[in-house]
């Protein structure tokens, strides 16, 4: 864990340098084993092309290189792919080619960003072959066009039921979180769920709680997950599929990362010596006369590291990738109860 001044020393280090300080992952640094003690996610071995795959019942499949995830379901009217990543690539098709003859028919875009669906392309050269995203993934492929992320053929705004053959997806916007067009996915039959750059079962999310653009609609849409009646979950990251417990546990992450950084910016309206930025500012400024980014630059990571060390206490160890990513969890939690929720402690409207 971090110590909660040195921010404070990194910057006033950093006035009489040119050197730079970073929270972050170094590279000579040592973390922890990948593998937390609140593994929930199955385990699949990987066959000597790189790729391995989950029979999950009726006609349901993951894919996987254990870092991405595709899901696919055979139907009598032909195969829907829904996300192609490009570190799966081509074996996408192999593994596809070993269950069936019957070709894919639809592609389907969990979102837009190009580590999901970045071999799309693969199978849209086939002209009969249907895409399918909601209508923000749709404007924002149509902004940054990229031939390996084809247009779509179909989109929505709030839900779609794919009908294929004896197969039925739900297709549902909850609003934006992690992405624009972010969807849930919903085999009915199946009882499958899946939702992209959400839940990482078994780890902490990506940095910058998923690199989320709207930090209070990717916290709703753990409750929004819930709400479904599924036995089987696909984060689309990380290995196999795991199960509710996996959302349940995020959630709860999330929801202490939420309250510690709340605490900590309430914290900072007092004189605490680590984080009262009455306290902490004129140190700053000391050494950085008239420079209030430097002044706002150490309060916003002193509030960060103490969120940071006080979810540490409980969650490190757990899922995995805590000492990784958490700092950069507690400085999107932080921005976000400032920007989105109007958390903002001592630099709001005083009494």
């Amino acid at each position: 864990m971090m110590t909660l001044l040195s921010t404070i020393a990194c910057l006033l280090f950093l006035a009489n340098t040119a050197s730079a300080c970073v929270g972050y992952a170094g590279l000579h640094d040592h973390f922890l084993p990948l593998k937390g003690t609140l593994a929930v996610e199955q385990e699949i071995p990987l066959n000597a092309a790189g790729y391995g795959m989950s029979d999950l019942g009726q006609g349901a499949y993951m894919i996987t290189d254990g870092i991405y995830q595709t899901f696919v379901l055979l139907s009598t009217a032909g195969v829907v792919v829904v996300d192609a990543p490009p570190t799966i690539g081509r074996n996408i098709e192999y593994a596809i080619g070993n269950l069936t003859n019957v070709p894919v028919k639809w592609v389907v875009y969990s979102h837009m960003h190009a580590d999901h669906i970045g071999a799309a392309y693969l199978f849209t050269n086939n002209p009969c072959v249907v895409t399918i995203a909601q209508e923000n993934t749709a404007w924002q492929l149509n902004f940054t066009p990229d031939p390996r992320r084809p247009p779509l053929a179909i989109t929505f705004k709030d839900n779609y039921t794919l009908v294929a053959g004896n197969q039925t997806l739900e297709l549902f916007f909850p609003g934006p979180g992690h992405d624009m067009g972010n969807i849930i996915i919903y085999a009915l039959k199946q009882k499958i769920l899946m939702m992209v750059d959400q839940v990482f079962p078994g780890y902490v999310p990506f940095e910058y709680l998923a690199e989320a653009i709207y930090v209070p609609g990717w916290i709703k849409a753990h409750d929004q997950l819930l709400a479904y009646d599924f036995d089987v979950y696909l984060g689309g990251h990380m290995g196999g599929p795991a199960n509710r417990t996996a959302v349940e546990l995020q959630r709860e992450y999330v929801q202490d990362l939420y309250d510690n950084c709340f605490a900590a910016i309430q914290k900072s309206g007092t004189d605490d010596p680590a984080v009262g930025l009455g306290v902490i500012a004129p140190i700053v400024l000391q050494n950085n006369v008239g420079n209030s980014w430097a002044e706002f630059g150490v309060y916003l990571d002193a509030i960060s590291e103490l969120c940071y060390n006080v979810t540490s206490e409980k969650w490190l160890g757990k899922p995995a990738g805590q000492d990784i990513f958490g700092y950069s969890h507690a400085k999107a939690m932080i921005n976000s109860l400032r920007f989105d929720l109007d958390v903002l402690g001592p630099t709001g409207v005083q009494p």
